[in-house]
């Protein structure tokens, strides 16, 4: 049975295989040509094989969680408001994030970061 190409279901998609740290099924969910943003226009990769580099690297990160706590959808974008366990220069920490995804012909063709403050958990 094919994948459902609804936005939300391409978005839910895109979050369970970075949870699950599965490249393959991540880069599915993006266009070839996507590009990704730190709100609202630093361009942080372009094309699958930025986005490859991009989340290879991330899912080296023992820690690398994203948690849903709200989803908005309106057409074809969908807005996630998450709070993600990281790796940082400082130690384990989390941040939260707001990603904005345009999808586009079953795939997410532009997506945007904004990024909150993040937070460094207590060392023992």
């Amino acid at each position: 049975m094919p994948f459902s190409s609804d936005p939300e279901a391409v978005v839910q998609r895109q979050l369970d295989a970075f949870n699950a740290r599965d490249i393959e099924a991540l880069l599915a969910t993006y266009a070839e040509d996507a590009q990704m943003f730190e709100h609202p226009l630093k361009l942080l990769a372009s094309g699958s094989a930025a986005f490859r580099e991009r989340y290879v690297a991330r899912f080296q990160e023992p820690n690398l969680h994203a948690t849903l706590l709200s989803r908005t959808v309106m057409g074809n974008i969908v807005v996630d408001h998450e709070d993600v366990s990281r790796t940082f220069l400082e130690g384990a920490g989390r941040i939260k994030l707001l990603m904005i995804y345009e999808v586009q012909n079953g795939r997410i063709a532009r997506a945007w970061s904004i990024a909150g403050a993040k937070t460094i958990d207590a060392q023992p």
